[in-house]
């Protein structure tokens, strides 16, 4: 029973004398090496080891058994019998008997174990190389954060003085646009020839475009560098706010058929001017964008759930794309010019105007339907 567990273990195993002279090896120990146990027998141990196998059996591993009476996981290189290294993990201890001294010894195969140890190496290296990426990676994203802070830095500092100079100039044209106006106001009551009448009708136009135009830079400055927008409400007939900034802009835009929708009765809590200023924009960014052949319809609506005002034109529709930042500041939504386009700052004001009075603006744009704008109040 114990002849059959030694040499059908699954290590290889030998017993050598005290020399090194195998006495007994078992099958396992025989095909790792190539060799017969007859062929094995006699021979020494240290003799199946390579050049430097013999070397450290000489300098350490004999001594050690000697002196201590075992080793434990020693790595050696063996030399199989057509000359390829086998290498092993050796286990031994000294056993001493009646007749002399002898050496059990117990082999164990390091091939998956060296497979396994590699795969650890390498996957070490690995992860060492992604540290060093990863600690470069953070180093440049680090470096980059600052120059982009230094540049953001630089560019809010340009910004802010741009725009307070266009606040300056903005404002600073209002006074030599205003006697424009006037001038051309008291020359229009004279009696003047066709096409003089003509050419003051054109003044009195791009001075008022003009005019729309300051307004706007000087809330767009006020949005962007001063506290905000300023509204003033009060309780206000909304339709007829609406009637009277309709039949004032049917005079600035001639060409255009303005038609005005009123629903609903009630008083709205809004400030006067501002909602004017958000009908004059919306509409003259259909005049700009819209077709004049048609009508451009404004509703003005109240109900229980508060108060709206609404602009449709027909015409091209606005891109899928160009939506989502229709109402950014310098946004149009086409790149066809026009004579009544402004700086593209017009909706962005509507939009500014809309949640100061605690609302919001949305558009909606098809080939059927048209584009409409609608402005919705908090409250009426």
């Amino acid at each position: 029973m114990l002849s059959d567990l030694f040499d059908n273990a699954a290590c290889a195993l030998a017993v050598t004398a005290e020399d090194g002279t195998l006495v007994h090896t078992n099958a396992r120990f025989s095909d790792w090496l190539g060799f017969s146990d007859s062929e094995l027998r006699g021979r020494r141990f240290q003799d199946l080891l390579t050049i430097g196998g013999r070397i450290f059996h000489q300098t350490h591993l004999a001594p050690m058994l000697r002196m201590h009476g075992s080793v434990t996981e020693v790595k050696l290189d063996l030399l199989h019998r057509d000359g390829h290294k086998v290498t092993v993990l050796l286990n031994g201890i000294k056993r001493e008997l009646a007749d002399g001294v002898v050496y059990d010894l117990a082999l164990f195969g390091t091939t998956d174990r060296d497979k396994y140890e590699r795969e650890l190496l390498n996957a070490r290296k690995l992860a060492e190389a992604l540290l060093q990426e990863k600690t470069a990676a953070e180093v440049a994203l680090q470096n980059a954060q600052a120059e982009l802070s230094e540049a953001y830095a630089i560019a809010q500092r340009r910004a802010l003085f741009a725009e307070q100079m266009v606040a300056i100039v903005s404002h600073d044209l209002k006074t030599p646009l205003t006697a424009i106006r006037m001038a051309s106001g008291f020359l229009s009551r004279d009696e003047r020839t066709a096409k003089e009448h003509q050419l003051l009708g054109h003044i009195s136009q791009s001075s008022e475009r003009a005019q729309r135009m300051i307004a706007d830079l000087l809330d767009f400055t006020q949005a962007r560098v001063g506290q905000g927008i300023t509204i003033k409400t009060a309780p206000l007939d909304l339709h007829g706010v609406i009637r009277r900034a309709v039949d004032e802009l049917r005079v600035a835009f001639p060409k255009a058929t303005l038609v005005h929708q009123a629903e609903g009765r009630g008083i709205a809590s809004l400030d006067a001017d501002r909602v004017q200023q958000i009908i004059g924009n919306l509409v003259a960014n259909s005049v700009a964008y819209g077709d004049l052949l048609q009508p451009i319809t404004i509703t003005s609506r109240l109900d229980d759930n508060g108060c709206l005002v609404a602009v449709h034109n027909h015409g091209t529709v606005i891109p899928e794309a160009l939506l989502a930042g229709l109402f950014e500041p310098m946004t149009r939504g086409t790149d066809q010019g026009s004579e009544v386009r402004s700086v593209g700052l017009g909706l962005y004001i509507v939009r500014e105007l809309a949640k100061v009075h605690g609302g919001d603006v949305a558009v909606k744009s098809c080939v059927s339907g048209g584009t409409t704008f609608t402005v919705t109040f908090q409250s009426t």
